[in-house]
């Protein structure tokens, strides 16, 4: 019941061509035995093909600020028969169709209440029944390190609309880094921050929760967690909890934080090594939840592949599979033809079950910035790809 609860909550087959990848094994849960014992659960498979392209409207454009260039996760929400999508590169646009192949029903900048202090990137959006859809964004405050004009240190803001996204009541900032930065740093982007990220609410909505990349001390640096209760939608600030040492402990506004994938070599190094910019579904098929990670190889944020982790509860944040490669730089650069195929995200394609970046089943397009050259299977471990 509770997965169908989700289905009806949330808000489509492309053609199968030449398989691009192998099977990648990722779930390390334990399930009980007989007698107390306990023994690995079989773990699910991904398999990765190639298929005829669609992309989000202006996708791949190289002028940040121009139309539907596609620089953060794309979030997407179904009212009725509408699918709507935002892309964004310092601000969002919006487009919307029937599905996700025909996007070009309509396409908007979207406009905010209030002016930011620097851009805005919206990562998340979800859509409550009520009729309210809510929002989480990328925002890059300009000047944080005087001598160094190319840095900043990102932040985390909430808005909702009343409108499907057109327009935007902002919220305020809701997770932020401690104070502290790194304005010696090698990275191209970044002296700090907590940003490039994605949120969902559990299956009951008790709770939102954020997967969120972290760039400040080396010890909190990877993929960190946070959440806030439901209830708390219209009132985000100062109620969001970052977990840290195995608690909900530290406030969103400046604490400390755990990350469940630590950083192997510091993001402010010229030879930085970390997961960032997590993307997370609900997967119906699987009866678990989803992240797609990008992977550093270096400061200047050049891709090694894309990694798949999988988790049952979202309340465990120790639970998540050690993430295995699915696409790797060769790969990824072969299919998209771009420098810097970062985002990897799902959208889901069933229609009927309103299938978004939330929610996904067995097939599904992968998208990596904003273009889908790919078709994605999620297998259980008996299952084959047809």
């Amino acid at each position: 019941m509770e997965v169908v609860r989700m289905l009806r909550s949330l808000g489509t087959a492309g053609p199968r061509l030449a398989a691009l990848s192998a099977v990648f094994a990722a779930l390390t849960c334990a399930s009980p035995e007989p007698g107390g014992e306990s023994r690995p659960e079989e773990e699910p498979k991904v398999v990765i093909r190639n298929a005829p392209e669609i992309a989000f409207p202006g996708a791949g454009n190289p002028r940040a600020d121009a139309a539907g260039e596609t620089d953060s996760n794309s979030p997407a929400h179904w009212d009725g028969d509408t699918l709507y999508v935002f892309n964004s590169a310092g601000h969002p646009w919006r487009s919307s169709g029937p599905d996700v192949f025909r996007l070009g029903m309509s396409y908007l900048r979207v406009v905010f209440d209030k002016p930011a202090h620097g851009g805005r990137w919206l990562e998340c959006t979800w859509k409550d029944p009520g009729g309210i859809l809510y929002g989480w964004y990328h925002n890059e405050p300009p000047g944080v390190c005087p001598e160094v004009p190319r840095l900043t240190a990102p932040r985390i803001g909430a808005a909702r609309s009343a409108d499907n996204g057109a327009s935007w009541e902002d919220l305020g900032i809701v997770l932020e880094a401690p104070p502290g930065l790194r304005c010696d740093t090698e990275n191209r982007y970044f002296a700090g921050g907590n940003g490039d990220f994605s949120a969902i609410p559990d299956l009951e909505r008790a709770y939102v929760y954020f997967f969120v990349s972290t760039y400040g001390d080396f010890a909190e640096q990877g993929i960190a967690v946070a959440r806030m209760r439901y209830a708390d939608l219209d009132r985000p600030a100062g109620n969001v909890w970052k977990w840290h040492r195995g608690n909900w402990s530290e406030p969103g506004l400046g604490g400390r934080l755990t990350p469940i994938f630590p950083a192997k070599v510091d993001w402010h190094r010229k030879d930085a090594d970390a997961f960032w910019g997590p993307s997370v579904h609900y997967n119906s098929h699987l009866e678990r939840y989803v992240l797609l990670l990008n992977r550093t190889m270096d400061s200047d944020w050049n891709q090694e592949g894309i990694y798949v982790s999988f988790n049952r509860d979202l309340s465990r944040p120790e639970g998540w599979s050690e993430p295995r490669k699915v696409l790797d730089r060769a790969q990824l650069l072969d299919g998209l033809k771009l420098e810097t195929p970062w985002y990897p995200q799902v959208i889901g394609l069933d229609a009927a079950k309103k299938e978004t970046d939330k929610l996904a089943g067995r097939a599904a397009r992968l998208f990596v910035r904003g273009r889908s050259p790919w078709e994605i299977l999620f297998l259980r471990p008996s299952e084959a790809p047809e």
